[in-house]
């Protein structure tokens, strides 16, 4: 019986995009936090989280949270994120 091996990269052409515009200034806005649950990620986002307050002045910091790294976010954590029009969404990723 042969073989079959499988190329397991997407080979998909992705489509070139512009990045998102940066904000200004961050005093005053409203950000969020997505912690994707990765070990040692909700102590980064504390730390961050304080220094965005007292560095930045921001002024409202919400916080997520992925139920597990290994998938992407479920549509309820987005549809949190979307219906809370935040200015900004930092992702945060640590071990």
């Amino acid at each position: 019986m042969p073989q079959v091996l499988v190329n397991p990269m997407n080979e998909a052409a992705a489509a070139a995009q512009a990045p998102a515009p940066r904000l200004a200034s961050l005093e005053g806005r409203r950000l969020a936090l997505l912690d994707i649950s990765k070990p040692g990620g909700s102590v980064f986002l504390d730390h961050l989280e304080q220094a965005l307050r007292e560095r930045y002045q921001v002024a409202e910091v919400l916080r997520e949270r992925k139920p597990t790294f290994t998938k992407p976010a479920p549509a309820g954590v987005l549809g949190r994120l979307i219906s809370a029009k935040p200015d900004a969404v930092i992702e945060a990723l640590a071990d």
